[in-house]
């Protein structure tokens, strides 16, 4: 008797299908009724919806950080800014404006990518290190703007954000953000999802694997990598609009380099050139110093001084981290998961 052992296909369509089994569909399907089903479990915990809010956010960056450095190769050191720019123009626009939420959500990822672009034209001549240093210089460029250019920003005061409505509903509280942001994620995730498997998606992989070679075939690289700059800031932007209209009032320091470290932590631990891995890496990541700050808490009374070195304790952790990650699994977690994957669906041959 013939015992089946793996999964399939013969046709192209089902070899690049996103979801290669009914059961996939059906984990799919559960993880996405367990998402809706969160708030109403935990209606009564701000800080649980403030937290699960603050992941979809992180999802939508990473993800456009992962396009740019995972799939196409290319350091950015520059993302929290391009953040910060999306949160700056969405607020400008609805307040200076009266725009509506979604055209300024949209605006403002139109802007960043425009403004991503234009920090990405060094890319023609410069790779590795040196790119990132060129992006941490749109990083310090960026900064500067957002304190000095008040009429527009606020400066280091800040500007005061409404918080989005659509058709009259206003978002407003954690538990209806959360639907918002759910939103936003999910489409986020299935639209780059999908980018990567288009004509753009393989040039920007075949950039990252052997630009010479890309190039010998005719692939434009310029044109490819503005374009990954574009994609990458417009998910900043939808991000950063996001994050403004949820918290209410941002200023520079919502947006400076570290934040920009933290999200390349996200992917390098979740896993370049994947999108789940993405997704993985920005829930890791985000639930990381709520931890570490959930532990000081049930150490503060015996150990007073906790509370003081926190912030030293995160940074160190964080750091920690990453070096674990680079050296035991340097692929991320994404690549962890997939073997696991790989062994059930072999199994009982796992080998």
């Amino acid at each position: 008797m013939a015992i089946k052992c793996g999964v399939f296909k013969t046709t192209y369509e089902g070899d690049e299908a996103i979801w290669q089994t009914k059961v996939s569909k059906f984990w799919i399907a559960l993880l996405i009724v367990a998402l809706i089903a969160f708030p109403f479990i935990f209606q009564n915990s701000r800080y649980l919806l403030y937290v699960a809010n603050s992941v979809l956010i992180a999802v939508i960056a990473a993800i456009g950080l992962n396009i740019l450095t995972g799939f196409t190769g290319q350091i950015s050191l520059g993302h929290g800014a391009f953040m910060g720019v999306g949160a700056y123009a969405s607020g400008y626009f609805m307040t200076q404006l009266g725009m509506p939420f979604l055209a300024c959500v949209v605006a403002a990822g139109c802007v960043t990518a425009m403004v991503g672009m234009i920090f990405g034209i060094p890319s023609l001549r410069l790779k590795g290190l040196y790119l990132a240093i060129a992006t941490l210089a749109a990083q310090v460029i960026l900064e500067f703007v957002f304190v000095r250019w008040r009429v527009v920003t606020g400066g280091s005061q800040g500007m005061l954000v409404p918080p989005a409505k659509i058709g009259g509903f206003s978002f407003n509280g954690d538990f209806k953000f959360y639907f918002l942001a759910l939103a936003f994620t999910i489409l986020g995730v299935m639209i780059a999802k999908n980018i990567v498997r288009t004509k753009p998606g393989r040039a920007f992989m075949a950039i990252r694997d052997r630009y010479i070679s890309a190039e010998i075939i005719g692939v434009p690289l310029f044109q490819y990598k503005l374009i990954s700059f574009g994609i990458s800031s417009f998910y900043a932007g939808v991000a950063g609009s996001l994050w403004a209209h949820y918290i209410g009032i941002i200023t520079p320091e919502h947006f400076n380099v570290m934040v920009s470290i933290q999200y390349l932590s996200m992917i390098i631990i979740g896993g370049l050139g994947s999108i789940y891995g993405s997704v993985m890496g920005a829930v890791f990541m985000t639930l990381l110093p709520e931890g570490l700050r959930l532990l000081s808490g049930l150490f503060s009374n015996q150990y007073p001084i906790l509370i003081n070195i926190f912030g030293a304790i995160r940074e160190s952790v964080f750091g920690l981290v990453i070096i674990l990650f680079l050296i035991f699994e340097p692929d991320g977690l994404a690549a962890r998961w997939k073997t696991i994957q790989n062994y059930w669906k072999l199994w009982p041959f796992s080998y």
